[in-house]
């Protein structure tokens, strides 16, 4: 459609362009009287584009009748997603229990299965891309907007705000997972659970540092410690993610000791304070936890 529309906007730009040269380059003997000057106005600057950008408009408008079925239909599962400086935040509903489900930076459809994601922003203007799915969708504050989404084929696809909204634009990417709905269904019912407490020594050592350093201040891990108003991402089942920082750094142990260490250094101004006062054993032992969390 925009091709047609870039195209359409060429040659109504080169027929100007070919008249104004012919004025110039051929002036008339006698100047135009009063009623031929009348003529051209009206033909040209009336007549013309109205025919043009009239055709333009049908055209267009009858282009953009499939994209209605962005909207939600009856049945879809709904995906409430928030933007926030510089992460996502991820929420279902657990059909059989009813209970709400909350993650960051990684969503998981199933194939085959319409989607409606529900998009919102906690702060500035944000986009919401996943060029592999749909086209982007800009996050307006104080609206919410609505993208319905179908993926065919299993396989993972790299979202990313599409909106410069800040000093970590560029790291504020989205990780989307589509699955077989046996394996969805399953993975979602894992997801609605609490979490499990540590039952290794290390990752029990983990927990205290957890509570000790006041990480609960901004992080939820449901079952376990409740979040407090500074509300960051749920950590719940952080261990079972793809990656860390929304898609700063692969989930691994190491990556796990880096970012809590040092975070300023690996995503400068994200709102988390770097732990590098935490003694290496006591960064390992929460890195143990946040990894079991799964």
């Amino acid at each position: 459609m925009t091709v047609v529309l870039v195209i359409g906007a060429a040659l109504v730009f080169a027929c100007v362009m070919g008249l104004l040269v012919v004025v110039v380059w051929r002036r008339p003997a006698q100047p135009l009287t009063r009623r031929r000057a009348a003529a051209w106005v009206l033909g040209g600057g009336v007549l013309f584009p109205a025919v043009v950008l009239s055709a333009l408009l049908a055209y267009a408008a009858v282009r953009s009748g499939p994209l209605a079925g962005t909207q939600r239909a009856r049945g879809d599962m709904v995906v409430g997603i928030t933007a926030h400086m510089w992460w996502w935040e991820v929420r279902y509903r657990e059909p059989a229990s009813g209970r709400e489900v909350v993650l960051a930076n990684e969503v998981r459809l199933p194939v085959g299965r319409a989607v409606s994601f529900g998009l919102s922003t906690a702060d500035v203007i944000h986009s919401f891309w996943v060029p592999q799915l749909a086209g982007k969708v800009d996050m307006v504050p104080g609206r919410v907007h609505q993208l319905r989404v179908r993926a065919d084929a299993a396989g993972s696809f790299r979202g990313q705000c599409a909106e410069y909204c800040g000093e970590q634009h560029a790291r504020m990417a989205l990780q989307v997972v589509a699955m077989p709905p046996d394996e969805f269904d399953r993975w979602l019912l894992a997801q609605s659970q609490p979490a499990q407490p540590p039952t290794s020594e290390p990752a029990r050592r983990g927990r205290q540092v957890f509570e000790q350093q006041r990480c609960n201040a901004c992080h939820a891990v449901r079952g376990l410690f409740e979040a407090g108003p500074g509300q960051g991402p749920d950590l719940t089942h952080v261990g079972s993610r793809l990656a860390l920082g929304a898609g700063t750094l692969p989930m691994r142990h190491e990556h796990l000791v880096r970012w809590v260490g040092n975070v300023q250094a690996v995503k400068p101004g994200a709102r988390m304070p770097s732990f590098d006062r935490l003694d290496r054993e006591s960064l390992d032992a929460l890195a143990v936890f946040l990894g079991e969390l799964r």
